[in-house]
């Protein structure tokens, strides 16, 4: 079974910074695409960015600009650098390997509270 943990989040007020970190202990990790997804309190998780094997990027429209997805390989590692942080990016964050649906198992996440 794939682990995942998510780190870095924290209490942080708008227009701020940080950088998430995900270790995940699957050994294909080199050759899979990873993703960045949220769920905000009373919301269903929704996708963040994805980040490809040959290191392409894709974003949500509501972060686009703001955050950057990387990688990793020799760490395992998948980073989240958000920039400018809004209110509404408060969320638990999760990492995870795509595709993925309602039986998929998610880490522990890591909290982003933005204030205003």
């Amino acid at each position: 079974q794939v682990q995942l943990v998510e780190s870095g989040g924290k209490l942080v007020q708008a227009g701020g910074s940080l950088r998430l970190s995900c270790v995940a202990s699957r050994s294909t990790f080199r050759i899979n695409a990873i993703g960045w997804y949220r769920q905000a309190p009373g919301e269903q998780r929704e996708w963040v960015a994805t980040i490809t094997s040959a290191e392409s990027t894709k974003y949500a429209d509501s972060v686009k600009g703001r955050f950057t997805i990387s990688r990793d390989n020799a760490k395992n590692t998948v980073y989240l650098q958000m920039n400018n942080l809004k209110p509404e990016d408060t969320a638990v964050y999760y990492c995870n390997f795509p595709p993925v649906g309602a039986s998929t198992g998610w880490g522990q996440g890591t909290q982003v509270t933005v204030s205003s």
